[in-house]
């Protein structure tokens, strides 16, 4: 018998609450969230999120909460054990990422250091 596959991301009940009335708020046909990383702030990386139309042909597919991720294939082992979660403070609101695999942020916390995951 095999063994289930981990998960590349996760959410936490918040998160997916939030993302399921984003998604039925918006306007348009979408089928989930893209997620990926992208070069860029002064820690070198950020995160990246979007509505997604379709499923791309390398995309990472995960069901989770019934929520739809879908992750750009560049972006997985930058993404594996991550755990989204969302909070609401005073003064701001925001999906965060717990990802084991970050090594750094900068300051205002929009920039991050991430190194691949070792399988």
């Amino acid at each position: 018998m095999a063994r289930p596959t981990p998960k590349a991301i996760t959410l936490t009940e918040i998160a997916a609450a939030r993302m399921k009335e984003i998604m039925a708020a918006s306007s348009g046909k979408y089928i989930g969230v893209r997620i990926g990383v992208k070069n860029g702030g002064c820690a070198g990386m950020e995160y990246t999120m979007e509505y997604a139309e379709d499923v791309k042909p390398l995309d990472e597919v995960v069901e989770d909460r019934d929520v739809k991720i879908l992750i750009d294939p560049k972006a997985i082992l930058f993404l594996l054990g991550t755990e989204m979660d969302y909070s609401e403070e005073k003064f701001s609101a925001g999906f965060r990422f717990n990802n084991p695999n970050q090594t750094d942020a900068c300051g205002c916390g929009e920039s991050v250091s991430i190194t691949p995951a070792t399988l």
